[in-house]
């Protein structure tokens, strides 16, 4: 399970870094307002991930 959680945090960092790449170069609106106000869930989302991956883990 470890691989795959893994995989996912690449995957999640990769499209971040895309985000970031894209509205930089005005290829899509700047990030700056919806990152402050939704920063948090970048950190919920793959807490959750974790949490539910060891939980799946331990029943097994």
């Amino acid at each position: 399970m470890k691989s795959k959680t893994s995989f996912t945090s690449g995957i999640m960092l990769v499209t971040l870094g895309i985000l970031f790449l894209l509205s930089n170069h005005g290829v899509i609106p700047p990030l700056g307002q919806l990152l402050n106000k939704w920063w948090p869930i970048f950190m919920i989302v793959p807490g959750i991930l974790i949490l539910l991956g060891r939980s799946g883990a331990s029943r097994s």
